[in-house]
């Protein structure tokens, strides 16, 4: 009787399909406009000279950092409105233009321009993939749920380890951790959106971008080091 009376709640407060095909409509329109942006960042990022952060590299990353989430907070706080559309660009914007060092480094390797291209591909396919799986399943997913949340911390933990004990095996490690956690955040997202538990499509969006955003120069990172070229 209560497992009954709660599907009865949940039905009552739950989006209708509608809006939920709006919204996940609406986040992919979003996610593909967010390209844009993305796209001139990284064309003005390769072209840059990244000599600041060699100067002062941890001052250099904290205030990267920092820019950052600034920018995810600023749109997140104007999330219900076109303030957090503009915000986003802004966002996606300084995300291209930090794609800048490891598009130097990529097109620095013979076949470089081709590695990108076959990381972007990869992105896409896992992108795709777990869509069709977010749209198969339908329902919560409390065990994805917790796995993300421990792996979201062993992640951040390996990375403040990262800064002690900077090995190019812990790096390739860290990197295939990132694509997993990634595929599985882009899972998780969707399946969010379907079943009614995400009905904002500009903070669905963020959370999609950055999730590809790490898979993207995750993958990227593994090809080149597979490829025999050291990103040094």
């Amino acid at each position: 009787m209560n497992n009954y009376y709660q599907q009865q709640q949940y039905a009552m407060a739950a989006p209708s399909a509608e809006i939920r095909q709006q919204v996940l409509k609406n986040t992919y329109l979003l996610l593909a406009l967010s390209m844009i942006p993305t796209a001139i960042g990284a064309l003005i990022g390769v072209n840059m000279s990244f000599a600041f952060l060699l100067g002062s590299p941890i001052m250099g990353t904290l205030l990267l950092i920092g820019g950052m989430y600034f920018l995810m907070f600023m749109v997140q706080k104007n999330r219900n409105s076109f303030t957090g559309i503009v915000w986003l660009m802004v966002f996606t914007l300084l995300m291209g233009l930090l794609l800048g060092p490891l598009f130097q480094v990529a097109l620095r390797i013979p076949n470089g321009s081709q590695l990108i291209l076959l990381a972007a591909v990869l992105t896409s396919a896992v992108f795709f993939v777990m869509s069709a799986i977010a749209f198969t399943i339908k329902r919560e997913t409390p065990f994805l749920t917790n796995f993300l949340a421990i792996g979201g911390i062993v992640i951040l933990i390996s990375m403040i380890a990262m800064i002690f004990f900077h090995t190019p095996m812990m790096h390739l490690i860290l990197c295939g951790a990132f694509v997993i956690f990634s595929s599985l955040m882009i899972l998780w997202q969707v399946n969010q959106i379907i079943i009614g538990g995400e009905t904002n499509y500009i903070s669905a969006t963020l959370s999609i971008y950055v999730s590809l955003y790490n898979l993207f120069t995750s993958l990227l990172q593994i090809i080149i080091a597979l490829s025999g070229n050291d990103r040094r």
